[in-house]
């Protein structure tokens, strides 16, 4: 994270409000009503924080990441 008033400052937020943007209106330019909205980025939170795969964990989803994880601290045990 940058300093205060630094090009970095909000880098990691706006990459992530692109994301989502991107990945929830697919091509749209907004929806039809609030409520689908708001389904439609709490559908994509809920991936996102579960299934989705993420460069920082090996491409692993977090699930998968988690499961991984317990299972050598178990072997190790």
């Amino acid at each position: 994270m940058g300093s205060v008033g630094s090009s970095a400052d909000n880098a990691a937020a706006e990459a992530f409000n692109a994301t989502l943007k991107h990945e929830t209106l697919q091509g749209a330019k907004r929806w039809s009503s609030t409520q689908e909205a708001r389904l439609a980025v709490f559908k994509w939170i809920n991936r996102y924080n579960t299934r989705r795969r993420h460069s920082t964990l090996g491409y692993l989803s977090p699930i998968d990441y988690e499961q991984q994880t317990t299972d050598k601290a178990l072997l190790a045990a």
